[in-house]
């Protein structure tokens, strides 16, 4: 039975660089473009947000970095309103940093 290999044949007869490329190009297929959000969805993160933290409830994040869509899940720890950014305290104790602009959802994470 003949096997197809793929890219695999070939890569022996490329340069490093071209091997680079290809990766790179098939990295790039996978990213997606950030969402456009309006006014009222801003408004929807910030009553989350406040009852969130006078609750300390833990929600879910899931924001927008390099082409892709990721999650965070914690607390939010302080809100910078000047630098429009989260200061958020994972389920780990890290703290991480959160820019506005990169969200697309929050939500409370009920899995806690």
């Amino acid at each position: 039975m003949l096997k197809d290999r793929g890219n695999i044949k070939w890569v022996s007869m490329m340069l490093p660089e071209h091997v680079e490329l290809l990766k790179e190009y098939y990295d790039s297929l996978d990213k997606v473009k950030k969402p456009v959000l309006d006014e009222q969805k801003y408004e929807e993160f910030n009553e989350i947000i406040c009852e969130a933290m006078a609750e300390n409830a833990p929600l879910r994040f899931a924001y927008y970095r390099q082409g892709e869509v990721k999650t965070l899940a914690g607390r939010i720890h302080y809100v910078d309103v000047l630098k429009r950014e989260l200061r958020i305290v994972s389920h780990t104790d890290e703290i991480r940093i959160l820019k506005m602009d990169d969200m697309i959802e929050i939500e409370y994470d009920f899995r806690v």
